[in-house]
C-alpha cells in the first residue's frame, strides 16, 4: 500500500496518469525512445566536471538544487554560489538578475544529467521527491540507465539517474543499445523505506554524468564534439546524436529537436554559461588543442587546460585533472 500511494504520488508531481505517459514524457525530456567511489562514468580518460549557469533569481535557483536535489553549499555570496557533493564542486549559479531568459529554441542546455552512485541512492532520492513534492517531469528506463526528470526553477533541464552495471549494456560496434521504456518504479522503491525520507543529502559521490546540449546543426555539431573534442560516437536517432570517452553510454547528447538552424547563442541570457571536460592526461589535452587548432575553433590557455567554444558559443573548459 505504501508503495502504491508512493508511485501515485510521484506520477501525480509528473503530471502524467500512468507510467506510459511519463515514458512519453521523459522520450520528450531525453529524446532517446553500485558500490562507492567514483562510477564508471567518471573513471574515464575524458568525463565532465562541473556546469556553470546564468541566473536571474539565485537565491530561488540554489536553494532548488539544494534542497531538491540535495547538493552542497560550498560558497555563497550575493552575487554566485557554489554546490556540490563530497567536497567536490559540481554547479556554479551566477546572478544575473535583468538578463534575458534563453529561448527554448536557442542553442544551450537541455539538460544536466546528475548521476546516482547507485539504484538504491536514485530510489532513496524518488522518496524524498515525493515527501517534497518536487515537481517531475518525466521517468524512463533506458536500457543503460534508469532516469528522472524535472526542471529547475528557471527552466534549465534536470536528469537525475542511476547506470545499470556496464557489463550489461548491448554494443553492436561502437554502437550502444538504448531506449525509452516504462520505469520501474515498484522495483526501485523496493529497494527503500517509502514511509520516511532518509535523503538528507546528496551521496558524497554524486557526481554530473553527462550534459545534453541544443545545438543549430547535428553534423556540425558531431565534428566538433566528436573530430574537435575527441569523443566517440556511440548512438545517434533522428535529429539526436551521443557521443562518450572510455565506452560510456555517453558523456554528452546534442539534439536539434527545438533548435535546428539556431544562431549564436546571446552570452548575455540566462542558461549555460560553460561547463568542464575532466581529462586524465597531459597527452590528451595536448592532443585536443591540437584538433581544435586544426578545425579553427578557438583554444585560449586557462589554468590547467584550455577554453574553448562549439559553432554556437556554448564555451567548454578542458582541465587536466
Amino acid at each position: 500500500m505504501t508503495i502504491d500511494l508512493t508511485r501515485r504520488t510521484l506520477l501525480h508531481l509528473a503530471g502524467a496518469s500512468s507510467l506510459g505517459a511519463a515514458a512519453i514524457a521523459a522520450a520528450q525530456a531525453e529524446g532517446t525512445a553500485g558500490g562507492s567511489g567514483p562510477t564508471f562514468a567518471n573513471r574515464t580518460p575524458m568525463r565532465i566536471g562541473m556546469v556553470t549557469l546564468r541566473v536571474r533569481n539565485l537565491d530561488l535557483v540554489a536553494d532548488y538544487y539544494r534542497d531538491a536535489i540535495g547538493l552542497t553549499v560550498m560558497q555563497r555570496s550575493a552575487t554566485s554560489a557554489r554546490l556540490g557533493s563530497g567536497g567536490v564542486a559540481l554547479l556554479d549559479l551566477e546572478r544575473r538578475e535583468s538578463a534575458a531568459r534563453e529561448a527554448r529554441n536557442a542553442a544551450g542546455l537541455y539538460h544536466t544529467a546528475f548521476l546516482m552512485p547507485t539504484r538504491k541512492d536514485l530510489a532513496r532520492w524518488l522518496v524524498h521527491a515525493a515527501k517534497n513534492k518536487i515537481p517531475l517531469s518525466g521517468f524512463a528506463d533506458h536500457l543503460v540507465s534508469e532516469s528522472v526528470y524535472l526542471d529547475d526553477p528557471e527552466g534549465n533541464g534536470v536528469e537525475v539517474y542511476a547506470d545499470r552495471a556496464p557489463e550489461t549494456w548491448k554494443w553492436d560496434g561502437g554502437s550502444v543499445a538504448m531506449a525509452t521504456d516504462q520505469l520501474d518504479i515498484d522495483g526501485l522503491l523496493a529497494l527503500t523505506d517509502t514511509r520516511t525520507t532518509n535523503y538528507a543529502k546528496a551521496p558524497d559521490d554524486l557526481r554530473i554524468g553527462h550534459m545534453h546540449l541544443r545545438v543549430g546543426d547535428l553534423e556540425q555539431a558531431d565534428r566538433f564534439y566528436g573530430d574537435a573534442i575527441g569523443f566517440d560516437p556511440t548512438r545517434k536517432r533522428s535529429g539526436a546524436a551521443f557521443l562518450s570517452s572510455g565506452r560510456y553510454h555517453h558523456h554528452l547528447g546534442i539534439n536539434v529537436w527545438q533548435s535546428a538552424g539556431a544562431g549564436p547563442r546571446d552570452d548575455t541570457a540566462t542558461g549555460l554559461a560553460w561547463f568542464s571536460l575532466e581529462v586524465a592526461t597531459q597527452q590528451i589535452l595536448e592532443a585536443q588543442t591540437l584538433r581544435l587548432q586544426q578545425a579553427g575553433a578557438p583554444a585560449a590557455a586557462i589554468e590547467n587546460g584550455i577554453e574553448t567554444s562549439d559553432p554556437w558559443g556554448t564555451k567548454l573548459r578542458l582541465i587536466k585533472v
